[in-house]
C-alpha cells in the first residue's frame, strides 16, 4: 500500500467508512423494529418502525454524501498529479558574471574622478 496512488487509499477508505456506516445503520434499524415487534400499543409500535425507516434513510443519505466526497478528492488528487507530471520544469539558467567586464567598469569609473 506505500506505493499505491493516494486516490486509489482514498477510495478504497471511503469504501470501509460506506461499508462500517452502513452496517451500524442496519443494527439500529433492526433494533427499532425489535422495539416495535415488543411495543404494547400501536402507536408505539408505528412510532417505532418510522423510526426505524428514517434512521435508514438518513444513513444511506449520508453514506452517498460520503461517497461522492471521497469520489471529489481522489478525483481532485489525480489531476492534480496528472497536470504536474505533464508540466515541464522550467531550468534556471544562471549567468556567470563577467568579472573582467565589472573589473573594467570600475577602473573607468575611478578615471573619471581623477579626471574631474
Amino acid at each position: 500500500m506505500a506505493d499505491a496512488d493516494l486516490d486509489v487509499v482514498i477510495r478504497q477508505l471511503a469504501r470501509q467508512l460506506h461499508t462500517g456506516l452502513m452496517t451500524r445503520a442496519k443494527e439500529r434499524r433492526d433494533r427499532f423494529n425489535g422495539l416495535a415487534a415488543k411495543a404494547k400499543s400501536k402507536e408505539t409500535a408505528d412510532r417505532f418502525k418510522m423510526m426505524a425507516k428514517a434512521t435508514l434513510e438518513q444513513a444511506t443519505a449520508a453514506a452517498k454524501r460520503l461517497q461522492m466526497s471521497a469520489d471529489n478528492v481522489a478525483d481532485s488528487y489525480a489531476r492534480s498529479m496528472r497536470i504536474a507530471a505533464s508540466t515541464p520544469v522550467a531550468v534556471k539558467v544562471e549567468k556567470k558574471a563577467d568579472k573582467p567586464a565589472k573589473k573594467a567598469a570600475k577602473a573607468k569609473k575611478a578615471k573619471a574622478k581623477k579626471a574631474k
